[in-house]
């Protein structure tokens, strides 16, 4: 919220997503109406970061043992990087 644009999310237990929308988002209708050139550009952006994300906001991405705090921490702050740009 603090960056600016419309997101909404949701996890199970390692598995998370989210979409450039007002959400929630309950099914695959919900899911289209997510900016997905915004997706894009974020998606990029945090790439150049060297943060390696799902291509698409209709996949899961996954956190594991391997994550380490400050893999968490730095991940969080390209985001924030990124949301800033956007």
């Amino acid at each position: 919220k603090a960056a600016g644009p419309s997101l909404c999310g949701g996890h199970i237990s390692g598995m998370f997503g989210f979409f450039f929308t007002e959400g929630p988002v309950n099914c695959f209708a919900d899911a289209t109406k997510s900016d997905t050139d915004k997706f894009a550009k974020w998606h990029r952006g945090m790439l150049e970061r060297g943060v390696y994300l799902a291509p698409s906001q209709y996949e899961a991405g996954f956190m594991s043992l391997a994550h380490t705090e400050e893999d968490i921490e730095k991940t969080i702050e390209a985001a924030k990087e990124v949301f800033a740009t956007l």
